[in-house]
């Protein structure tokens, strides 16, 4: 999500030192949204901001928040929010922040609306979807995915048919969010013929971002439900990159994990 732990101490909690936005008199969610913005850029810290790049191949504008302090300070924006002004207006604050720049609006967007899933419909899909064309990097993209998308086609599985339209995209965002869309549904013994079928699409891609997405889906889909997972991977093992192999393999067992990435 945010950015992998590090092993320094963690700050204050940011929340103390800064108003709360959902507390200020703005009578519209950009107002409100601007407030958590400017609340979201005094609340990091810089030392921590200047080693999150290092996560990331391309560059990234980061406020330095560690990940547990900007949930936190998310879900005591959301509750208030949601108290004052009900679901739909937080929805818009979240469509706000996820048009932003910075890593931790996005990844804020995404906390304020986590878990919140079953209350939402498919007009809130549609609107997740097209937040696929602001995705900057894998963490923001991985939020929106596994966190809002991910539990909704699991919850109407015949949403899974647009991840059959993100695999042929010319956004790689897109490609890899056909996968992570389905790796709830996957723990679930879920869309197996639509995993193959996904998998047979997109083996050939050349992006290491889509081809770790897809390794990430075929993981998932072994660790819960190998017995039909293993076989496909003996299928496949002869064409498919290895980054998307090893992937796959993790949490097979030893002798499985061999036989599936012998030469």
């Amino acid at each position: 999500m945010a950015r992998p732990q590090t092993q320094k101490p963690e700050p204050e909690a940011p929340g103390s030192k800064m108003r709360d936005p959902s507390r200020q008199p703005s009578s519209s969610p950009s107002e409100i949204a601007a407030e958590i913005r400017r609340a979201l850029k005094s609340g990091g810290s810089a030392e921590h901001a200047a080693g999150v790049q290092w996560f990331f191949k391309d560059e990234i504008k980061s406020h330095g928040w560690y990940t547990g302090d900007l949930r936190r300070a998310a879900r005591r924006f959301r509750k208030q929010i949601r108290k004052e002004h009900g679901l739909d207006f937080l929805v818009r604050i979240a469509d706000q922040l996820f048009s932003g720049s910075v890593l931790e609006e996005k990844v804020a967007a995404v906390f304020l609306l986590e878990q919140l899933d079953p209350e939402f419909g498919d007009r809130e899909f549609r609107l997740f979807e097209s937040w696929l064309d602001r995705v900057s990097s894998w963490a923001d993209h991985d939020g929106l995915v596994h966190y809002l998308i991910a539990p909704m086609v699991a919850a109407k599985p015949e949403r899974a048919k647009a991840v059959f339209r993100w695999a042929k995209s010319r956004n790689r965002w897109r490609r890899r969010a056909a996968c992570v869309a389905l790796i709830r549904g996957a723990r679930e013994k879920m869309f197996f013929s639509e995993i193959v079928n996904l998998s047979d699409s997109l083996l050939a891609d050349g992006d290491d971002m889509v081809q770790k997405g897809l390794g990430w889906l075929l993981r998932e889909t072994a660790k819960f439900d190998a017995e039909r997972t293993v076989p496909y991977l003996m299928k496949i093992r002869g064409r498919a990159p290895r980054l998307v192999l090893r992937t796959a393999c993790e949490t097979l067992p030893a002798t499985l994990k061999k036989k599936v990435l012998a030469p």
